[in-house]
């Protein structure tokens, strides 16, 4: 056979063949992985969120074989943890120095859900996960200093994996329900969206959580569709039903606010399933159990709570315990939770804004807009039409889940955060975004005939282009600077760490830091200095570092210092800079300089005698 002829076989092949699908699928895993590099370069900056620390320390602990301890101590937690072992060994000979608070052997974790660690400690067994510093390779360090955390940049590597599952799983559902036009366009949009690539970033469990949310609803399509059927299988439904509250429950155990979800499902599942309703519902609701319950029953049995302190959410942000006053206390008084008042005057002001300011950016852009506008447009196809009613169920759930669970960690950072449920919904709001505008486009009058298609291309691309714009944008904007500080400084962290040995106790501002980055035991700053620093070391178990950052240095002189309790640590910390007496136990320091993102108190010099 003649070499022309072979190329032109060869390129009919991949223009017209069976080729053609793998050239475009190459082009777009091409095109995926060049802006991952691109970001990563540009965008990328190291973890900066409390959860996400906390959770990647404790994938660190299952991956290492220590279970589902945690290095990173809440004195809620220590208070649940004892107050429950007391009571159950209350009447039985224990010894004195019983170690209810279990601080000595490794503290459970009653926090977290336990999803995204355990999915996160199965990579940690493939994956080099290093907290090496390098002051010298041009990628991980900026004219010799640190910048890049090589753990960090492995945990944003696997979310931009799982940002590009969440686009191909999107595409698959748009191509099911609607056709292949509306899935390219959305495929493209959400790969132009800044919120999700913001949260690739994070290292929160946000993008797991939407890729099972993704995979449960075409689930439910699946069943809506089995359901029209003129003979429906019976066991066919029963199985899907099952999968999607399999799904449901996963989703739970990876974001425990996301478990509400099983009320749209059981509501798609009863307005869908015909007949056999009430069996398909109780289906669901059974493996939603099976799956969720097991977990429950072991927080039960390590604290006597369900959720752990997880489920104290609730009472965060209200009156009786603003900011994060909970998480804090040694003894709190949880009296306030039987009240229905305290809920409710959180409730309507986070409910205001979220209505406010989180639907209208629901699309990651103003697509929000086309969004609600379509739900005007009327379906004549069944499962558009009852997809339709599953997004619009999830949206009003989860406005009213994520108001009540409002905390702090949310005001700090409003949009990216483990408690943002809205987030979830984009790619079913970009979808019913682009019908409304493939709707639109119908209708419109082209004067050129001859050049109806060009134009409609036009509009199209233009209209990508417009929803990419913000990305479009940040593109032109200065280089991100890497690192996450103030307040956190990975070297510095790992120096005042490295000069504790692994049994001793931290603790600090930001003992998730701690945990993550210097791999010590550290617990959270009590209440104050007096009485509730001096229960837990005097009595639970000796505290032997205090590590400070700007997250408490840094605090506002007249009211978070001068008028404060003289034990309130913003008094504390006004003493300690200013060089005045103080009977903290805590004396010694390094010398100036040494740990400069912040303070390092131990009870000896312990960096003269060399790391443990």
């Amino acid at each position: 056979m003649p070499l022309t002829e072979i190329i032109q076989r060869f390129i009919y092949l991949l223009e017209m063949g069976a080729g053609s699908r793998y050239v475009r699928i190459a082009l777009v895993v091409l095109l995926f992985g060049l802006r991952c590099l691109w970001l990563d370069l540009r965008d990328y900056h190291n973890l900066a969120l409390p959860q996400a620390m906390d959770q990647a320390q404790l994938a660190r602990h299952i991956a290492t074989g220590q279970g589902y301890t945690t290095d990173c101590i809440r004195p809620l937690s220590i208070y649940e943890v004892k107050k429950w072992n007391e009571s159950r060994n209350a009447g039985r000979s224990v010894g004195v120095d019983t170690d209810f608070a279990r601080l000595q052997k490794g503290h459970p974790d009653i926090a977290n859900a336990p999803g995204y660690p355990v999915f996160l400690a199965g990579w940690m067994k493939v994956l080099p996960f290093s907290h090496k510093m390098e002051f010298r390779k041009s990628f991980w360090s900026d004219d010799g200093h640190f910048a890049r955390d090589k753990a960090d940049v492995t945990i944003a590597t696997i979310n931009q994996l799982l940002l590009g599952l969440v686009i191909w799983l999107s595409f698959r559902l748009a191509r099911k329900v609607f056709d292949e036009e509306v899935a390219w366009v959305t495929a493209i949009v959400l790969f132009g969206c800044e919120l999700l690539w913001d949260f690739s970033y994070s290292g929160l469990p946000t993008l797991l959580v939407l890729v099972i949310f993704l995979e449960l609803t075409r689930q439910l399509v699946t069943f809506e569709e089995a359901a029209r059927a003129e003979l429906p299988e019976h066991r066919k439904l029963l199985i899907l039903a099952g999968v999607a509250g399999l799904l449901a429950g996963l989703g739970g155990l990876t974001q425990y606010a996301f478990g509400w979800v099983i009320l749209p499902v059981l509501m798609f599942v009863l307005g869908t399933g015909g007949a056999r309703r009430a069996i398909y519902a109780l289906a669901a609701a059974g493996a939603f159990a099976a799956v969720l319950l097991p977990w429950l029953a072991r927080n039960y049995l390590v604290c006597g709570l369900p959720f752990g302190t997880a489920g104290f959410a609730l009472l965060e942000g209200t009156d009786y315990f603003p900011g994060i006053l909970l998480e804090h206390s040694l003894h709190p008084d949880l009296s306030a939770a039987y009240q229905v008042k305290p809920y409710l005057h959180k409730f309507w002001p986070h409910f205001g804004d979220l209505l406010e300011h989180d639907w209208p950016q629901l699309g990651g852009s103003w697509l929000a807009m086309l969004f609600f506008a379509g739900l005007l447009l009327s379906f004549r196809r069944p499962p558009v039409r009852r997809l339709r009613y599953f997004l619009l169920l999830c949206l009003g759930t989860f406005t009213v889940v994520q108001a009540f669970g409002w905390t702090e960690w949310a005001n700090q950072s409003p949009v990216i955060n483990g408690e943002n449920l809205l987030v979830l919904l984009v790619p079913l709001v970009v979808m019913y975004g682009t019908v409304f505008f493939f709707t639109f486009l119908e209708q419109l009058e082209i004067p050129l005939p001859e050049y109806q298609l060009v134009i409609r291309y036009a509009i199209t691309t233009g209209f990508v282009l417009l929803m990419c714009l913000p990305a479009v944008g940040r593109r032109f904007a200065d280089k991100t600077n890497p690192l996450a500080f103030p307040p956190y400084y990975p070297p510095e962290i790992q120096t005042a760490a490295a000069w504790m040995n692994p049994n001793e106790l931290m603790m600090s501002d930001v003992p998730w830091a701690v945990a993550w980055y210097g791999e010590r035991q550290s617990v959270w700053l009590t209440l104050n200095t007096t009485d509730d620093f001096y229960a837990l070391s005097d009595f639970i178990k000796p505290v032997q570092g205090l590590y400070l950052t700007s997250e408490t240095l840094d605090v506002k002189l007249l009211s978070e210092c001068l008028r404060t309790p003289p034990d309130s640590w913003g008094n504390f910390a006004l003493k300690i800079t200013t060089g005045a007496s103080t009977t903290f136990p805590l004396r010694v320091s390094p010398l100036p300089g040494v740990i400069k993102s912040g303070i390092f108190l131990t009870d000896r010099p312990r960096w003269l005698e060399g790391a443990p």
